[in-house]
């Protein structure tokens, strides 16, 4: 009996751990964008020579939820990780350890 307790008890784990898993995964992204067909979007190399351009460090750049995500440091000195449209290149989000710093229309 107590081996089919385990094994009950596995499986409602792993069931757990697996949809866990998956509900974090889908919310990684703090912004998304719809920003149509990535061709019609500036290439990620462009936002990063803007970036410098500014002052920023910049670490990392990926598409996440249709957007541009970076990683990197402001020209102030503070590590975040930023949005930016893809097509415009314009500032959407910044935020810092969760915080938001700034964000487009507010």
């Amino acid at each position: 009996m107590s081996g089919k307790r385990f094994t009950h008890n596995a499986t409602w784990l792993i069931a757990g751990v697996l949809l866990l898993g998956a509900t974090q995964a889908s919310a990684t992204g703090m912004m998304s964008c719809d920003a149509g067909p990535e061709s019609g979007w500036q290439e990620k190399d462009s936002l990063r020579e803007k970036l410098e351009t500014e002052g920023w460090k910049v670490r990392k750049v990926k598409v996440d939820e249709g957007c541009y995500e970076v990683y990197g440091t402001t020209p102030e000195g503070q590590r975040v990780e930023a949005y930016f449209d893809p097509v415009s290149l314009e500032k959407l989000l910044v935020a810092r350890r969760g915080e938001i710093l700034f964000k487009k229309g507010e």
